[in-house]
């Protein structure tokens, strides 16, 4: 597993360049095919290297795998959560694990947020 210390922008589960020779972190007699970003905070993260049967398991236990828990905004507990940052922390900042009502209703913040910039000084793009 390679860490990379100091701040990172991407979440858990970004995909990353895996470099010439990088062999799995569990089978260390097969090449690694997928550099797979996992726990993140604003001290760094890990960057999880897998080969063809790390990387097909890791993509089933995201598609069948237990992502419930309590969420870090509301407390509420839900069947998923994702993960999020706050932009008013900065890219950088901690990492949430938010419930979909959480994340729709940030979501929807941001873009009335945006809706009134752009009522107030026009649309920039």
């Amino acid at each position: 597993m390679s860490e990379v210390t100091g701040p990172i922008s991407t979440l858990p589960g970004a995909g990353h360049h895996v470099p010439d020779g990088t062999v799995c972190d569990w089978h260390n007699d097969r090449p690694a095919v997928a550099r797979i970003q996992g726990e993140t905070d604003s001290m760094g993260a890990e960057l999880n290297d897998m080969c063809e049967e790390c990387l097909a398991e890791h993509r089933r236990e995201m598609r069948e795998g237990d992502h419930s828990g309590t969420c870090d905004w509301c407390h509420e507990h839900a069947p998923r959560l994702v993960n999020r940052r706050d932009i008013d922390e900065g890219s950088y900042g901690p990492v949430y694990r938010i419930c979909k009502p959480c994340d729709d209703k940030y979501e929807a913040d941001l873009q009335r947020e945006l809706d009134e910039w752009r009522d107030r000084y026009g649309d920039w793009e």
